[in-house]
């Protein structure tokens, strides 16, 4: 008998118990699965376990089993995976079920962050941002019909969140919560540095603007591009 809710299990240990505990081919799923997976932070509350049957299993405590014969499905990627030694839903499953469980906003978060480890999804669509507030600049430029920028571009030693390399202009949108201390400052300073020594001219746009001034930030991105505002 596996112990699936000792406290004194780490959620790696509850983890693999809880897979354990129905046998194989029993996988951890759902906001468990991207939380080992490191799309998420840990839930407190049920593991996720799915099974690919309908066939009546008992519940455990501590453990939300979900029957998901589709997970016998063989396709063209993998819908099971190994990961840190426990069965688990592949990044593209683990997001295609948790649209049904989450709020977008964790789901996009999900997805962001699946890209940003390089692990396939699949026909999930990506926008190539990183944040919420990287969105909203996207969705602002497509409210304000100006040209779509490219997203998140590495160029020297720097990720720049926004490029628009024809017109030779870079964006940067800062959030309180990255872009505080010493040494963000100092970062963000440096890299505004040299990008203008490559020639491009560069706007920071805080987070208060982007989502509360929206019309004066794309009059001043109108502006920057040559276009009337």
């Amino acid at each position: 008998m596996y112990a699936v809710g000792h406290a004194g299990l780490s959620y790696p240990g509850r983890w693999m118990a809880a897979v354990l505990a129905f046998g194989d081919p029993a996988v951890l799923s759902h906001r468990s699965a991207a939380a080992l997976l490191g799309l998420l932070r840990p839930f407190h509350g049920p593991i996720d376990v799915s099974v690919p049957s309908r066939n009546g299993r008992m519940h455990r405590i501590g453990v939300r089993l979900h029957r998901c014969p589709s997970l016998a499905t063989r396709g063209a990627q993998p819908v099971v995976v190994r990961h840190r030694g426990i069965p688990v839903t592949s990044a593209a499953r683990t997001i295609a079920d948790l649209s049904g469980v989450l709020s977008p906003g964790l789901v996009r978060r999900a997805t962001r962050q699946a890209e940003m480890l390089g692990l396939p999804l699949g026909d999930i669509a990506t926008d190539g941002t990183r944040s919420d507030l990287e969105r909203d600049f996207i969705r602002l430029c497509r409210m304000h019909s100006l040209p779509p920028p490219e997203v998140n571009v590495r160029i020297g030693r720097w990720t720049v969140d926004f490029l628009w390399p024809d017109e030779g202009l870079a964006v940067e949108t800062d959030s309180y919560r990255w872009h505080r201390g010493a040494v963000a400052f100092e970062d963000d300073h440096a890299r505004d540095l040299d990008l203008r020594r490559l020639g491009y001219s560069v706007r920071r746009f805080s987070e208060h603007q982007v989502r509360e001034r929206p019309t004066h930030v794309a009059a001043d991105l109108a502006e920057a591009l040559g276009r009337a505002p």
